[in-house]
């Protein structure tokens, strides 16, 4: 569950290209990925995972993106997705991709927000 330092630079500097106030945080071994304070994806064994809901699954599943399972692959799936390689590499497909994650954390964040009032 570990995430090399070269892998967690390269994610974050493409990330930034295309993404406002992008930046990494430590946890559990792998990492968390935040625009300002949204929380959109993570890394784990260096691989990226963006966060889906059924707007933006079916892109990942077509491709056969599998899902972050943090207990191996009989584990539960949680709601994050491989990104794949090419898009990580093309900053355009990087953009359309993230915003969509982006788009979906905040919706589950007000979600969450207003399920606590």
């Amino acid at each position: 569950m570990a995430v090399s330092e070269n892998y967690r630079a390269f994610i974050l500097e493409q990330l930034a290209r295309v993404v406002p106030e992008v930046r990494g945080r430590s946890m559990f071994g792998g990492v968390g990925v935040y625009s300002a304070t949204t929380f959109f994806a993570l890394m784990d064994n260096d691989a990226v995972y963006f966060k889906v809901d059924d707007t933006n699954r079916p892109d990942f599943e077509k491709l056969r993106m599998p899902p972050f399972r943090p207990f191996g692959e009989g584990g539960e799936a949680m709601q994050y997705y491989e990104v794949p390689a090419d898009v990580i590499e093309d900053l355009d497909a990087l953009r359309s991709w993230a915003d969509k994650a982006l788009a979906v954390a905040r919706r589950a964040k007000a979600r969450k927000a207003k399920k606590s009032r």
